[in-house]
């Protein structure tokens, strides 16, 4: 009879990138990540040997446990974190699976340094309109969930970065900007190794709102209104980005499960 706590990587996949998405907690050992550093989406690596230290934070979340092939380690973590009070399951085949399947890897020399608090602090400028949102949004899901995003004035931003260990985005002259015909959502696809069919799909969306070609993808126009509008609607720069959190995520599916839907009025057999 099959595990009740055991889900595929096909399974896991669609969970990634959701805004209620499982925690997902990397447990191999050194020499495992030493041969392939990479990482699932959004996941954060802890010691398995500490377990008994860190599962009581995890009570009443749901949990995903990864190890190399999703044997001993990933089941007693997963069984460790049960009895903490989490919903743990564990990934079968582990790593090695996941990466056989040809599923998204995240790039972790890409993810810049953490605070004290284990979040990745990002600052970029205040009225944030389309890759102000996209880029969090991204960081937010297949990165760093807990990811701290900071908006200041455009000529201060490189200043507060420096000053508070922040890295700085979507202004000229930094790292994480737009290149050549592509948006700082476009670089950070790159960057971060996150270059998936559905992500590609959205990202053409996004390049067209950012950059006035809404040639690009016909929902570029509306994404450019919807953003605009957020804008206006909320003076205060991190509610805009929960609720702008909230666009993408719909986008985000559409590019995934709904492009080839349709509704129209009346409807075929309408009387």
């Amino acid at each position: 009879m099959p595990s009740p706590f055991v889900l595929t990587p096909q399974q896991l996949s669609r969970l990634i990138g959701l805004p209620d998405g499982p925690v997902l907690v990397d447990v191999r050992d050194a020499a495992d990540r030493a041969e392939d550093p990479r990482l699932l989406p959004a996941s954060q690596v802890l010691e398995h040997q500490d377990v008994a230290a860190w599962a009581p934070a995890f009570r009443d979340r749901d949990v995903i446990v990864i190890c190399q092939k999703g044997l001993k380690l990933s089941e007693g973590v997963a069984a460790w974190l049960r009895h903490e009070g989490a919903v743990a399951q564990v990934l079968e085949g582990g790593f090695a699976a996941w990466r056989a399947a040809r599923m998204p890897l995240l790039e972790p020399a890409a993810i810049p340094a953490r605070d004290g608090q284990g979040r990745t602090v990002w600052v970029t400028r205040a009225r944030p309109k389309v890759d102000r949102v996209a880029c969090p949004w991204l960081i937010r899901r297949f990165v760093d969930p807990s990811a701290m995003f900071l908006f200041v004035a455009a000529s201060q931003v490189e200043l507060v970065a420096e000053r508070f260990g922040a890295t700085p985005f979507d202004i000229e002259g930094v790292f994480w900007t737009h290149r050549g015909d592509g948006c700082t959502f476009d670089t950070m696809l790159d960057e971060f190794g996150l270059r998936t069919p559905t992500l590609e799909r959205l990202a053409m969306i996004i390049r067209g709102a950012e950059t006035s070609r809404a040639d690009l993808a016909p929902q570029s126009a509306g994404l450019l209104a919807a953003s605009l509008g957020l804008s206006r609607l909320h003076r205060d720069d991190l509610a805009q980005l929960e609720a702008g959190l909230a666009l993408y995520d719909a986008f985000h599916l559409w590019c995934r499960d709904a492009t080839e839907e349709v509704h129209d009025w009346p409807n075929q057999g309408y009387a």
